[in-house]
């Protein structure tokens, strides 16, 4: 898509989080993909290759308020989303918020705490509030949570189960930096970090306005066919025990709406369904155990599904 004019408002921000992370412009797309459009981010990948850093450049940019979790094996439910102590004094409960109460989280190893935990935590993005003693709390909006985890290989993790993952929007790599990004990697880091210098872009106001206007992002029906006959097709392929449900059609839908919106277009194109599509249900599908002795990834099924599904080839403008 790089032909395209941008969104100005959408390259400035991608320009921001450029100050503090070197390549990776995808990454940066894709979360903003799934800002927009309201959804939740799971990036799988090792520590160390500058994922909140990233993060934290995206909260400065929207001017949002930024929280970390640290996830580990004796994480609380009650530590992620607050609790209630009673007050003598006032003789009453009162609430004390917990770190999911602010605007862009920051998830970080969420396979490394105990499903019991994991719950609260998707709770909160499922709902978008969180309940603490019969009391319903809600969240701040925008609400935005990117969650991370080890590679399953790891020692001393707990993989989310597929119901779970299907509460993501996309999922994710970023990959280590090449040859010459990590020199440029070690020269800023010779200097101040970048990050505390970072000014915003829009305030939270400005960016609820982008996430309503991407609403009206029009979906002619011969994109909603293709979207459907895609992810159907992930339901009968021979090396798929479990397909995408509806909220992957709906989630790829919506994405695309974001994703057409960054590119200055009012219109979704089959472009964009085919870049996305990968990102969008990988996770959502569930691999017969042959496929996976073969060595095949759930992103080349995806992408071969795409790759035989007939493009629609009329307007798409309204």
């Amino acid at each position: 898509m790089a032909h395209e004019q941008m969104n100005p408002t959408i390259e400035k921000i991608l320009l921001n989080i450029e100050k503090v992370m070197i390549g990776k412009r995808n990454v940066a797309e894709l979360s903003l993909v799934a800002l927009l459009s309201g959804g939740h981010v799971l990036l799988e990948d090792v520590p160390g290759v500058g994922k909140t850093m990233m993060v934290r450049a995206l909260a400065k940019s929207v001017n949002a308020n930024f929280r970390r979790i640290q996830f580990t094996p004796d994480l609380l439910p009650s530590d992620v989303t607050g609790v209630s102590i009673y007050n003598p004094k006032e003789m009453e409960f009162q609430f004390r918020p917990g770190p999911l109460m602010g605007n862009i989280i920051l998830a970080d190893e969420i396979n490394r705490t105990s499903p019991k935990t994991q719950s609260a935590l998707l709770e909160g993005m499922e709902e978008a509030s969180v309940t603490i003693d019969g009391v319903t709390h809600k969240l701040k909006k925008p609400f935005f949570v990117m969650a991370t985890q080890n590679p399953i290989e790891y020692e001393g993790t707990y993989p989310l189960p597929e119901a779970q993952l299907d509460r993501f929007l996309l999922k994710m790599k970023m990959g280590y930096p090449d040859l010459a990004e990590e020199i440029e990697v070690l020269n800023r880091a010779q200097k101040v970090p970048p990050i505390e210098d970072l000014e915003p872009v829009i305030d939270l106001e400005g960016l609820l306005n982008l996430q309503k206007e991407i609403k009206d992002v029009f979906v002619d029906d011969t994109i909603k066919r293709y979207i459907v006959d895609i992810v159907n097709r992930t339901r009968g392929h021979g090396s798929v025990y479990l397909g995408a449900s509806p909220r992957g059609s709906i989630a790829l839908m919506k994405a695309a709406q974001a994703y057409a919106y960054m590119f200055g277009r009012d219109y979704v194109l089959p472009d964009d369904i085919q870049y996305l599509a990968p990102f969008i249900l990988s996770h959502r599908i569930i691999l017969k155990s042959e496929a996976k002795f073969e060595g095949i990834s759930a992103e080349e099924i995806v992408s071969r599904v795409v790759a035989r599904v007939p493009v629609p080839v009329r307007r798409f403008v309204k």
